[in-house]
């Protein structure tokens, strides 16, 4: 099978990078991305990497945060029947130091329903969703990586027409990198090249 495409991505105007495959586009090319976020996406297979700065959440136990940001998301967008498909316990990340103080890294897996955009009920896709929470405490920002990938796609959802309906094929079955394995590689290379995007 070819080797897919992976290149480190400058993110936040080259202050953090992290490298994923090429065919995950920018969204802010094609549309308005919130300024504490940065989006990829491959429209042919529906997945997205997203990456969000936000403050910290201080009363969330650092063993409970990837969790706890899943079922927060969840419940942003509406999914329905989510489930807890695993979750890993604290990792320290040596490599990602602000003044001595490593960053606590953990992460959740869960699969959801979930809607497309501003499409409804009837809509839903059932969705893999990758989870980690990068918590630079130093700096007061909890950094999420989370990365979407369609188990199923609803026939009336907006996606079926660019990805077909019904069970989507696995990545490796088109020569494209797991989403699963995209996710771990875009947590690992994570790097910040410039403290100040934190007001550090």
């Amino acid at each position: 099978m070819p080797e897919e495409a992976c290149v480190e991505r400058l993110l936040y105007g080259g202050a953090l990078s992290m490298t994923f495959p090429l065919r995950l586009q920018d969204l802010s090319n094609v549309r308005q991305v919130p300024d504490h976020q940065e989006a990829f996406a491959d429209p042919s297979r529906d997945e997205s990497l997203i990456i969000e700065l936000l403050d910290l959440k201080h009363d969330v136990a650092d063993e409970a945060s990837a969790v706890w940001f899943l079922e927060d998301l969840a419940k942003e967008q509406d999914a329905e029947g989510g489930m807890l498909i695993e979750q890993s316990g604290v990792l320290e990340a040596p490599r990602l130091c602000y003044r001595s103080m490593p960053a606590v890294v953990t992460s959740a897996v869960g699969q959801m329903a979930i809607s497309k955009g501003r499409q409804g009920i009837e809509a839903q896709n059932i969705v893999r969703v990758y989870l980690a929470n990068l918590r630079l405490k130093e700096v007061g920002t909890d950094v999420l990586i989370v990365a979407y990938e369609p188990v199923v796609i609803n026939p009336l959802s907006e996606s079926a027409s660019s990805v077909g309906a019904g069970v989507v094929a696995p990545a490796e079955q088109s020569g494209y990198m797991p989403m699963a394995e995209v996710f771990k590689l875009s947590v690992s290379t994570f790097k910040v090249h410039d403290w100040n995007l934190f007001n550090a």
